[in-house]
């Protein structure tokens, strides 16, 4: 067996990375930084996002490319994906904006401009108007809140208000 190395040509270009070099530096971001905790009613709570970047000065850090996702401990599972978002640590508070979407596990699918979560309590508010799709039809409101109230049932509630308007699509019978 003999082994022949090929020529390597040495005049050909070494491949790099088309990065500026000085924004790098400038700008100080993590990429694909995750959060994770459990708030005081037991449910848990993981925050990804595609670049992250520290507050300057005490502000909040600030995100783009959010997702969110809040488990409880009775099994409901809320998805939460926006544009942008502002983790305030010291706060406790995640405020998402840029198109934000709800998704639970029980078959809504909501809309919002923003939304304003706890971080150590499942407590939601948006911040404004909402349209959801639910199982038994459409909801428009004003706002939206979802909460865990009593410390002594599982339950948690999603609350709408402000002008709501559900239009009801009964489900339909195979004949």
């Amino acid at each position: 067996l003999f082994l022949f190395s090929r020529r390597i040509d040495t005049d050909a270009a070494l491949p790099y990375a088309e990065v500026d070099v000085e924004d790098l530096a400038r700008n100080q971001r993590l990429t694909a930084p995750e959060y994770s905790g459990v708030t005081t009613d037991g449910a848990s709570i993981m925050i990804q996002a595609g670049v992250a970047r520290p507050g300057a000065g005490g502000d909040p850090a600030t995100a783009e490319a959010v997702n969110a996702t809040i488990e409880t401990p009775g099994g409901l599972r809320i998805a939460l994906d926006a544009g942008q978002g502002r983790l305030d640590d010291a706060a406790g508070r995640l405020i998402l904006a840029g198109g934000v979407e709800i998704v639970t596990s029980s078959g809504y699918r909501v809309a919002a401009t923003r939304l304003d979560s706890a971080l150590d309590r499942t407590e939601l508010h948006s911040e404004g108007a909402v349209r959801a799709e639910a199982p038994f039809g459409a909801i428009d409101a004003g706002g939206l809140q979802i909460r865990h109230d009593d410390g002594r049932r599982p339950d948690y509630l999603m609350v709408f208000s402000d002008g709501v308007k559900l239009v009801y699509q009964p489900a339909k019978k195979d004949p």
